[in-house]
């Protein structure tokens, strides 16, 4: 876990280098109450098997610092790793939530997987975060922005002069992230950056995933005033336009992610997974033809 400092908060930082996702702890100093964010439950696809290694180097992490899980968060149901939000939040005891969007993005996928019997009114978080909502983690101040674009019910999580992006943006030197997704849409994700940079310009903007460019370390880090000086898809200077054509003929390149199809319907049950079926085993669909021609 690598520290970072604010005032009178303290935000932890796990990479997950197989996935490529970041995930947060944040902590209050005063009452050392803390809020867990996006963590990974492990998958390997090839074995059909998961783990809780990251989730278990988070516990760790708390117990370490003698902090109490407040909060388990996710931003968004994602499409690379599968959420460890239940299985942390049973550890722990602290309260699972989502942007309340998330409903929007349970009907679609309900629709995709065939799967008649899934809930979609969000029952699987104990709480539905609306734009502009406020809570708090201890003392400290947060607040949920709304952040569609990647996804429908993506949202930003501000808390003091940390906002926690994930998939809206990376660090400035990869841009941002794809808008191509089921509900996903690139005019969106600009008026969610433009929103995020709004914010003053010290914010530290914390992103979902790096994946190492050029060979460089994995950051998971950088301002607001960073990423309106130096984001390669969307700096200060490029318009709305630009940015579209930018992102929409960059992800019509892109293959799927490697776990989406195994991940999303895990992440829209809220981290949980499939019941066993009668043979006792549980099982992962994948919808045939649906996304388009094989790799070539």
């Amino acid at each position: 876990m690598i520290e970072y400092e604010h005032d009178g908060m303290t935000v932890a930082s796990l990479h997950d280098e197989h996935t490529g996702s970041f995930q947060y702890v944040v902590s209050d100093d005063t009452t050392k109450t803390a809020a867990i964010i996006d963590p990974v439950l492990d998958f390997d696809p090839r074995a059909g098997a998961t783990a809780t290694r990251n989730a278990d180097l988070i516990l760790d992490y708390v117990r370490e610092k003698g902090l109490t899980v407040e909060w388990v968060l996710d931003t968004h149901p994602h499409a690379d790793h599968f959420s460890a939000v239940p299985y942390l939040a049973g550890k722990t005891g602290g309260k699972t939530a989502i942007g309340n969007k998330v409903m929007e993005v349970q009907k679609l996928w309900r629709d995709i997987y065939c799967l008649p019997d899934l809930a979609i009114d969000g029952s699987q978080w104990d709480r539905l975060f609306a734009d502009g909502e406020r809570f708090r983690i201890g003392t400290l101040d947060a607040h949920v922005m709304l952040s569609p674009g990647h996804t429908l019910a993506s949202i930003t999580y501000v808390a003091g002069d940390a906002a926690f992006v994930h998939d809206t943006l990376m660090v400035p030197d990869s841009g941002t992230s794809r808008a191509d997704f089921p509900g996903g849409d690139a005019h969106a994700l600009w008026r969610s950056i433009r929103a995020i940079f709004n914010l003053p310009p010290e914010t530290a903007t914390y992103v979902g995933h790096d994946y190492g460019k050029d060979g460089r370390d994995a950051l998971g880090r950088s301002t607001v005033a960073d990423q309106r000086r130096d984001n390669i898809h969307v700096h200060d200077g490029i318009d709305e336009a630009e940015f579209v054509a930018t992102r929409e003929k960059r992800d019509a390149s892109l293959p799927l992610p490697d776990l989406m199809l195994a991940a999303l319907q895990v992440n829209i049950r809220g981290g949980r997974l499939p019941d066993a079926d009668e043979c006792g085993t549980a099982f992962l669909k994948v919808p045939l033809n649906r996304f388009g021609p094989a790799a070539s």
